[in-house]
């Protein structure tokens, strides 16, 4: 969990955030929340919730974050389930639902009947709402992907176990869905003073850099942070980089790791790294869940950072980008079209010929990423930073239990 305190984060999003929180904090107290999810480390939802949790306590909440335990059967389903989300055939078979719902079964002792919340976060856990139970508390599903091309077979899952929760919340209005619960809009938020986000010293800097085999002062970097997914397309990351450095001396680092929920992750790596065999000029970079500050630190030495998915709930590698004042580039999907504003914060790029042309553009104007670099992280500093999270968070709950 996060050591940090409200306080510390003053200087970042200001003391009106920092004071509406805590009066909100005052009409919430003693307000029990329950976040249930699928991994403890990896992943964006486990990082928001190392650092949310905690400072939800500080604000007044009785708020825990416990993990569900599944098989690797299990987490093959809810994989199929995620890329059926984001528009990848899926043939749902009843051995799949099976395993679904036998899970959720064995993981029904992680409620709490007494909750005035509980917290559903993706696919994963919201076989639980199956063994919802009578009582006041209410149950939320947050849904941290971009549903609008979730395929039928998996939908039709899914859709009635969302419609046993009192509401959904997704991250931006375009994802809304033809549900009969309420609906709220939320985009999730970084740390700025997690090991992965905070500033560095030039020492810190030096030695990590050097611990990862990268030369400070080399040729300049272009680097894509993302878990080995084929959504976040990698290989055609590879594709744009071997254009751009057809003009010009560069180098590239695909970084990043996995998570326990994701078991399609090391075909990936092994996929990725046969594209990039016997070319100096590339780096892949497997990195444990616990490498905040070597990633912090790739983001800091990068000269273009990229993100190009395919699909992309919010995208908070990109988040992260923005935060060190990186110029980036990255295609406008989902989340991305948020954060990335073509010309001003960003620039976008649709294909791998667009990105190869937008990375290029970068490195010969260093003017142009330091103006986008500066205005992407006052755009992060006002919208997607935890203290803004948590206040939007303390909103919600207060519509939801009506403490006026």
């Amino acid at each position: 969990m996060s050591g940090a305190k409200l306080d510390d984060y003053i200087s970042l999003a200001g003391r009106e955030v920092v004071e509406e929180i805590r009066d909100l904090g005052e009409k919430l107290r003693g307000c029990s929340i329950l976040h249930i999810n699928s991994t403890a480390v990896g992943g964006g939802v486990a990082e928001i919730l190392c650092s949310l949790v905690p400072l939800m306590q500080e604000a007044g909440l009785a708020a825990s974050w416990v993990v569900l335990e599944g098989s690797p059967d299990f987490f093959h389903v809810t994989k199929q389930f995620h890329n059926g989300m984001h528009g990848r055939p899926v043939q749902v078979t009843g051995g799949m639902l099976e395993s679904y719902r036998a899970a959720a079964l064995k993981n029904r002792h992680l409620l709490k009947k007494d909750a005035d919340l509980v917290v559903l976060h993706d696919q994963q856990p919201l076989g639980l709402a199956a063994f919802r139970e009578g009582g006041a508390g209410r149950w939320l599903w947050y849904c941290h992907v971009d549903p609008q091309r979730a395929v039928p077979q998996v939908w039709e899952v899914l859709a009635p176990l969302i419609a046993a929760c009192d509401a959904a919340v997704f991250h931006l209005p375009e994802y809304a869905r033809d549900l009969p619960v309420l609906q709220y809009f939320m985009p999730p938020a970084i740390d700025p003073l997690s090991e992965k986000n905070r500033e560095v010293s030039p020492a810190e800097y030096k030695s990590v850099l050097e611990k990862l085999g990268v030369d400070p002062g080399g040729p300049p970097v272009i680097l894509q942070v993302s878990r080995f997914d084929r959504l976040k397309d990698p290989a055609g990351v590879i594709q744009a980089f071997k254009l751009v450095r057809k003009n010009r001396k560069c180098r590239l680092i695909l970084a990043g790791g996995g998570a326990d929920d994701d078991p399609e992750g090391t075909t990936v790596l092994e996929e990725v790294r046969a594209l990039a065999e016997g070319d100096p000029d590339i780096a892949i970079m497997p990195l444990p869940p616990a490498a905040g500050l070597e990633i912090n630190v790739l983001q800091r030495r990068a000269d273009v950072i990229v993100q190009k998915s395919l699909r992309e709930g919010f995208g908070l590698t990109a988040t992260e980008a923005l935060w060190k004042g990186k110029p980036l580039v990255a295609t406008p999907t989902g989340g991305l079209a948020q954060q990335v504003i073509d010309g001003i914060t960003g620039l976008a790029a649709r294909s791998v010929e667009e990105a190869a042309a937008q990375m290029e553009r970068l490195l010969a104007d260093p003017g142009l990423s330091r103006r986008l670099g500066e205005a992407g992280k006052e755009h992060v500093r006002r919208r997607f930073i935890l203290p803004v999270y948590l206040r939007n968070w303390l909103r919600l709950l207060v519509l939801l239990h009506g403490r006026h």
